[in-house]
């Protein structure tokens, strides 16, 4: 794999010394008719190879478009990047013409899509898809394309893959269509995973299965993974870090274990109280009062004032503070991170 990425032709100016993934003050808008929605303000977080990052969060909180934004496949218009950097190995991805973004996009960073059926081509076999991505890239004849796309289907563990080569999307089942989207993204060895939902529609024991996939992939390959969740349940095992974001901005970042033993955030504590318990059986649930806000009506202060159990007329009137570090390696937007962090 390390000698299929020094063949290839990459962009100029990349350092392999570089820090793998950098997204600073990173601003996404779309602009409708009903105004402008404002669905990242500000993100900033960094990955590591190697390292599982999971962003966290409720729907609408900007988890998607930030992948989308790494990816360069917003939709334009009515989606806009109007400030900030997306580095790789310290070349700004923003920057980079049309040509030069492809020459990244599945080569050195690759995405798994929410939904399997409606990301696979319904007209297409299987292999027929995944061939594409080395005739096209590799320039492989479709006899070494299909050996490739048979080894790929067996390492993402589907059985018979040489008999499914040529089945069609929908004669899988939505976990095995989940394991093809998988094959398809690790086809070109990126450096960089995102997985976006990739448990959703997905039982229980399926979505531990995938979880264990990308895992094991992960820790084969030395990938960084990029997990975009609101399931706090399925990152335990899985994450190092986690970026809690909401109303597009990044507004916790831990090691894993911290936010789950003593989140600094109202709304990540919020989050996590609102987990189901084994031990809590016959209690009522606790949820987060309130909805999130509309992006093209953000309230003026933090936005999640209106919801907050924390909040103070600070709250209601500042925007959030610039990220305290709480402690090394963990930063939270709260005024009031101690008062959280010690009624914990």
């Amino acid at each position: 794999m390390t000698d299929i990425r020094a063949e290839m032709d990459v962009v100029a100016g990349v350092d392999p010394m570089a820090p793998l993934l950098e997204v600073n003050d990173l601003h996404v808008e779309f602009r409708t008719r009903d105004g402008v929605a404002h669905a990242v303000n500000g993100a900033n977080f960094r990955l590591k190879p190697g390292e599982t990052l999971a962003i966290l969060g409720e729907s609408g909180c900007g988890k998607s478009v930030t992948a989308q934004a790494i990816m360069g496949i917003l939709d334009t218009p009515p989606g806009y990047i109007t400030r900030g950097e997306v580095k790789y190995r310290g070349v700004d991805l923003l920057k980079l013409s049309e040509e030069e973004r492809r020459k990244v996009r599945a080569n050195r960073i690759a995405m798994i899509f929410q939904d399997a059926l409606s990301a696979l081509n319904p007209v297409f076999t299987v292999g027929f898809q995944l061939g594409e991505l080395f005739r096209k890239h590799r320039g492989m004849s479709r006899a070494d394309a299909k050996k490739r796309s048979i080894d790929l289907l067996e390492q993402v563990k589907i059985p018979g893959a040489r008999e499914r080569i040529g089945d069609y999307p929908h004669q899988f089942s939505g976990g095995m269509r989940q394991r093809v989207m998988i094959a398809m993204a690790l086809a070109l060895d990126p450096e960089i995973l995102i997985a976006d939902e990739p448990t959703t529609a997905l039982d229980v024991t399926v979505q531990a299965q995938i979880m264990g996939l990308l895992a094991e992939l992960q820790r084969e390959r030395d990938m960084g993974l990029i997990l975009i969740t609101h399931d706090m349940g399925v990152v335990a095992d899985v994450a190092d870090r986690i970026s809690v974001m909401y109303a597009g901005k990044v507004v916790e970042e831990a090691p894993v274990y911290d936010i789950y033993e003593r989140p600094a955030h109202p709304y990540a504590k919020a989050l996590l109280a609102s987990i189901p318990r084994l031990d809590l059986k016959g209690q009522q649930l606790n949820v987060i009062r309130g909805l999130p806000p509309a992006l093209t009506a953000i309230p003026k202060g933090c936005p999640f004032n209106p919801r907050c159990g924390y909040v103070q007329d600070v709250c209601r009137e500042d925007p959030p503070p610039p990220a305290y570090d709480v402690a090394l390696g963990r930063t939270a937007r709260c005024h009031f991170w101690r008062e959280v962090v010690g009624d914990e």
